[in-house]
């Protein structure tokens, strides 16, 4: 379960764990991970039809079923997936290098709550919202799936060439202090707020990233065995000294569609691969220089693209939708309670 209130697959390597100690999850029940996360807490709800398992160290509940007539699962869901809650959850948490919140502290909570017709007409409101979403997020992969397999026709139909005779290596530095913006490239292929402390560090170093030019951090160690790269889809930046700023050709090569490559996890491990180096291992510019893929005309390019332009403004927009209905569940809650009292 996540800090998010979802339930995801575990990122864990459990094939030589002894799953015969792990808690099994039946639809409708709740999970939650009693060591807190900051501010948050680690928490979900089993909506779906299905029953998983969940590591012992979690905890799990379901509503008793003589409470079934008093509170619905749903609007407890909604309860719980409020700042507020976990505000109080954390406050009541305790420990000293580790936090807890315990059982004890969760059944210890108070809340009100209004009849049952109120709770489903909520829960109807929430379920709502997410059924929009989700249908919106589904075609959303619809359209993912018609760029990676467009890719993946183009790699087996067309001869593959070199990117080297395509890019061309930029080493501007901010010496005037014109810029002052600083970002880093992550591993998931986007430029982000940089998490350096900068006080003191003359910045004149620095390599300018303008519009549609490529960054990469050259290093790629400890990083996951994927590679720090981004296109600057945004105003001029900063980036530290030791990445390396690559311009392309625009009349050949159209930089969305080298960035599409550059996601695939196939590139990921080609970059490991061919990285080198002793303490630190590095991906050169002649190494990138190296990497081939099939270009074909700019035409062709220039759709692939724009398909995966539309791709990304819709998963933002998707990511907007999670945020909002989120961010309802307490007014969702307020509402509830104001008409209950009527």
């Amino acid at each position: 379960m996540t800090i998010t209130k979802q339930i995801i697959p575990t990122k864990a390597d459990v094939s030589t764990t002894d799953l015969s100690k792990f808690l099994i999850i039946h639809p409708k029940d709740f999970i939650f991970n009693p060591r807190t996360h900051g501010k948050h807490i680690g928490f979900g709800y089993n909506d779906s039809n299905d029953s998983f398992i969940i590591s012992w160290n979690n905890i799990g509940f379901r509503v008793k079923k003589e409470k079934k007539s008093v509170v619905l699962p749903e609007y407890l869901f909604l309860h719980f997936n409020r700042s507020e809650w976990d505000r109080e959850a954390c406050y009541r948490s305790w420990g000293s290098s580790t936090e807890v919140f315990t059982w004890e502290a969760l059944c210890e909570m108070e809340l009100d709550l209004p009849d049952l017709p109120t709770q489903q007409k909520y829960v109807d409101i929430y379920k709502a919202m997410v059924a929009n979403q989700q249908s919106y997020e589904r075609g959303l992969e619809d359209l993912k799936l018609v760029c990676d397999g467009y890719i993946e026709d183009l790699r087996r139909k067309m001869p593959c060439e070199k990117i080297g005779a395509y890019l061309i290596e930029k080493k501007d530095k901010n010496a005037s202090y014109t810029i002052t913006k600083n970002k880093a490239a992550s591993i998931e292929k986007t430029l982000v707020d940089t998490h350096a402390n900068l006080n003191g560090v003359d910045i004149r170093n620095y390599l300018i990233v303008r519009e549609r030019q490529f960054a990469y951090n050259t290093v790629t160690t400890r990083n996951g065995d994927k590679i720090s790269i981004a296109l600057n889809d945004s105003s001029d930046c900063l980036v530290s000294p030791i990445y390396t700023v690559f311009d392309v050709d625009n009349t050949a090569l159209v930089p969305e569609y080298l960035m599409l490559w550059f996601k695939r996890s196939e590139f990921d491990r080609y970059a490991r691969y061919h990285s080198w180096g002793s303490a630190r291992e590095m991906f050169s510019f002649d190494d990138m220089s190296e990497v081939q893929i099939p270009i074909p005309d700019i035409k062709v390019q220039k759709a692939i693209a724009e398909v995966y332009s539309v791709y990304t403004r819709r998963k933002k927009i998707n990511e907007q939708l999670k945020a909002q209905i989120k961010d309802i569940c307490p007014i969702l809650i307020k509402g509830s309670l104001e008409e209950g009292k009527i």
